[in-house]
């Protein structure tokens, strides 16, 4: 690289990189204890909450979208909105336990078809 790449500005300093590390390792410890706190609602907040956090955080930084024009942001939340409505709208149908043409089947008990033959 020469000397007139690093004085354009394209080279970081490694500071804001370790810290946001640190505070992704702060949020991955509190992630990991959360739940056992107890509680349903701590162990939800903890889980997806600290996760949402910590998905932004690496976007923002690591992918360096912090830097980027407004535009990627948007185009970011709406791949989310649609496949928040993707899921949304095949989850009646997946989560589905009776139906037309429907058939449950039952994977909590072996079937005899896939034991192993004894000779």
């Amino acid at each position: 690289m020469s000397d007139n790449a690093h004085s354009e500005g394209h080279v970081h300093s490694a500071k804001p990189y370790i810290r946001i590390y640190c505070i992704l390792l702060v949020l991955l410890v509190i992630s990991i204890v959360g739940p056992m706190m107890g509680g349903l609602t701590v162990m939800l907040v903890t889980a997806f909450g600290v996760a949402v956090v910590k998905a932004l955080m690496v976007a923002a930084y690591f992918m360096h979208l912090n830097v980027e024009k407004k535009y990627i942001w948007y185009l970011l939340a709406m791949a989310a909105i649609f496949l928040a409505v993707m899921f949304f709208g095949v989850a009646p149908d997946v989560m589905n336990k009776d139906g037309v043409n429907w058939k449950r089947l039952d994977h909590s008990a072996p079937s005899s078809s896939t034991a192993p033959a004894h000779h």
